[in-house]
């Protein structure tokens, strides 16, 4: 890995940022500082944890970043949930955008079950282990966690 553009997750999340973009473009007026704010933020928060937990030199502020990405992930359920309930978005849209959640969630959690891994020394072929498409091999640049 040479950059957090390489990351699977970080892919995955980015894709989930834009659709999100396009529904948050679509929210009433009286949403833009309420919903439709939230919505940004926690779309744009899983992306950028992502990529400061890529600069971190240890293993497990790596991992702290990614959970915080992890949350907002899940904020970001309960804000479409909210669209749907005020009718927003339809039910399928919810069940649509939610499912592309939990796949970015798989994706991230492979990611942190790798890092907590190597914190330990326990593996040596990082990407076939948390992406979900094994198809390139390259090594992970962080160092070793001393503390």
């Amino acid at each position: 890995m040479k950059t957090f553009e390489d990351l699977d997750c970080w892919k995955k999340a980015t894709a989930l940022r834009r659709r999100l973009a396009d529904v948050a473009k679509r929210l009433p007026k009286e949403e833009k500082y309420k919903l439709t704010d939230q919505i940004t933020r926690a779309s744009r928060s899983v992306t950028a944890n992502i990529a400061e937990s890529f600069g971190r030199f240890h293993y497990q502020e790596n991992v702290q970043f990614c959970r915080q990405g992890r949350g907002s992930l899940y904020e970001l359920i309960d804000h479409l949930i909210v669209a749907n309930d005020e009718g927003h978005i339809s039910k399928e849209e919810l069940n649509n955008l939610k499912m592309e959640i939990e796949s970015c969630l798989a994706v991230l959690n492979g990611y942190i079950n790798y890092l907590a891994k190597a914190k330990l020394g326990n593996i040596h072929e990082p990407e076939e282990l948390y992406t979900l498409h094994s198809d390139t091999h390259s090594s992970h640049t962080h160092t070793t966690d001393n503390g």
